[in-house]
């Protein structure tokens, strides 16, 4: 949770954000915010910080989640969808000011297979360490390209379209259980989580902690930040009136064909 190339706050109202690379998050309704913090457990100096800035409700289509797209390159070893597929086990580091049960949920990309897993926050306001073991999905379809190999769903709240019973592959997409804590119906209500680690196995590893510049390129295959400061600049030239035209280099190779957007632009003549 250290890299945040969009910037270390998003806000958040019936829409999705990205915030921290690699992490976007969702609100149905009142407001929310998703925010780098500097609290986090011993090891680690950054946490993600999702905060219900004014109570949400859980009607039957609302959600509101913390969640990574897996590329799916990057799981096709698991070998979901076969015979042969592998028991995968969860780590992470959770905060919240509610105690009470919370749920998430790991989705193919079709949205049609489904499981979902319960923890327990025991004590409000303190990093609690969770492990959570499942079976590899032996149907469904899981891509195993540069699409989504599989969705890690952190539910903070949701109404029936997405609740089930946990602890089995299901039809569907679920990230839920009627019985989790009501986090968002709180305002102010604050969850926190780091050290997130998903490998293969029945139990949990150390945390594999990597150098920062390996973890911004690996980042950087999905979102790079062009030129971020006046004392950047493009070399270029006019190809006609009100157009320029220039080059600029990807850091790295990146997933797919990447959009592009210009926050502002200032052109000087050096002739």
């Amino acid at each position: 949770m250290t890299i945040w190339q969009r910037g270390t706050s998003a806000s958040l109202s019936g829409t999705a954000a990205f915030s921290a690379d690699r992490w976007g998050a969702y609100s149905s309704t009142g407001t929310a915010t998703a925010s780098q913090s500097s609290d986090a457990p011993a090891g680690f100096v950054n946490s993600y910080l999702y905060t219900q800035s004014s109570a949400g409700t859980r009607n039957t289509g609302d959600y509101y989640e913390i969640y990574q797209f897996i590329e799916g390159y990057n799981v096709a070893d698991l070998g979901w969808g076969t015979a042969n597929a592998k028991t995968v086990t969860l780590s992470f580091w959770a905060r919240s000011s509610l105690t009470g049960t919370y749920a998430l949920g790991f989705i193919n990309d079709n949205n049609d297979r489904s499981y979902v897993a319960t923890y327990t926050i025991n004590s409000a306001n303190t990093f609690e360490y969770k492990t959570i073991t499942i079976a590899g999905c032996t149907d469904g379809t899981w891509v195993t390209d540069n699409g989504r190999g599989l969705q890690l769903r952190f539910g903070l709240g949701a109404g029936s379209n997405y609740q089930t019973t946990a602890g089995s592959w299901q039809n569907g997409t679920y990230y839920a259980t009627s019985g989790c804590a009501n986090f968002i119906g709180t305002s102010g209500a604050t969850f926190y989580i780091t050290g997130v680690q998903l490998e293969v196995g029945s139990s949990a590893t150390s945390f594999d902690y990597r150098p920062y510049g390996t973890e911004l390129a690996l980042c950087q295959r999905y979102f790079q930040n062009g030129i971020t400061s006046q004392s950047e600049s493009v070399i270029g030239g006019i190809r006609a009136s009100g157009q320029v035209q220039f080059s600029y280099p990807f850091k790295v190779t990146m997933r797919a064909t990447p959009s592009i957007s210009l926050n502002s632009c200032t052109a000087q003549d050096l002739s």
